[in-house]
């Protein structure tokens, strides 16, 4: 696996192998891997040439530098698990690599309620820095493929609209979440969980599957009241429990007012914030 710093020389090797014919997947990330990363890895290995990861833990997603401050890294451990997934090459860019001074980079699109709802409410301007962040290692990258995990559904629904307003020819993958035997989804936060709540987490898969049987027969209202409650009795703190268009992520009452169907969930787990989502209803997209 080659590790690039630099702008320049990450684009002149992935130049050298584009005329080679070989097409290239990317799995952007900020570290502290885990299986659900390396899933993106593997994924681009399967149906691409080349699988390249970037590390890169961007100071313009956080609206709480605490949180900033604490985003576990541990760059050796990263290098020695994406060898043995098989990636290609690795991006570990400085700051002033993405973000070179005096270069006005921020993405300044109108994503309408995309990025008003859910994480938008409770994450004020944490969407502007990931669409930058994301637009910008496209354009570093130029990849065939951009692989990302349905964990961080509104990003990846922010992403795609991103792609589209742009009329960019990358084709976004949507790679399934990888959770622990327990049905906690892996996240790196998930470092950061004290004892007691480690076993308190996995409640939120729970109710995400108890909410996908309920709406069957239930409207959205009740199903929602109903796994705000688990939550609590669990001893999380739920910010939201959101059952929306997969597309739009408006919100949706019943089961016949659309094809692909979302519920997802934000709550704090003693210090640390976890998402999660789960698909109710998938038909045509």
């Amino acid at each position: 696996m080659l590790i690039f710093k630099k702008v320049a020389d990450l684009q002149h090797w992935l130049d050298t192998e584009r005329r080679a014919g070989k097409t290239v997947g990317f799995a952007p990330t900020m570290g502290a891997l885990h299986d659900g990363h390396l899933s993106l890895v593997l994924a681009a290995k399967q149906e691409g040439d080349l699988a390249v990861t970037s590390i890169f833990v961007n100071p313009t997603q956080f609206n709480d530098p605490k949180d900033l401050e604490k985003y576990p890294r541990m760059p050796e451990k990263d290098i020695a698990l994406l060898l043995g997934a098989g990636c290609d090459a690795l991006f570990m860019p400085p700051v002033e690599e993405v973000y070179p001074p005096g270069l006005e980079l921020t993405v300044q699109l109108d994503f309408r309620q995309l990025d008003q709802v859910m994480e938008g409410v409770f994450r004020p301007g944490h969407f502007k820095g990931m669409a930058t962040v994301v637009k910008r290692l496209l354009d570093i990258v130029q990849p065939h493929r951009l692989y990302m995990g349905q964990k961080d559904f509104q990003q990846l629904t922010i992403v795609r609209d991103m792609i589209r307003q742009f009329n960019s020819p990358i084709q976004l993958v949507m790679c399934p979440t990888t959770r622990e035997p327990d049905g906690l989804a892996m996240s790196s936060r998930n470092l950061r969980l004290s004892p007691e709540m480690r076993l308190a987490a996995p409640a939120i898969y729970r109710t995400l599957l108890e909410a996908r049987d309920r709406f069957q027969h239930e409207p959205a209202t009740a199903v929602q009241a109903s796994a705000l409650r688990q939550l609590e009795t669990a001893g999380l703190k739920p910010e939201y429990f959101d059952i929306v268009d997969g597309i739009s992520l408006l919100p949706v009452e019943h089961q016949n007012e659309s094809n692909f169907i979302v519920a997802c969930v934000a709550a704090w787990a003693g210090e640390v914030r976890l998402i999660d989502n789960l698909v109710l209803k998938e038909g045509l997209r």
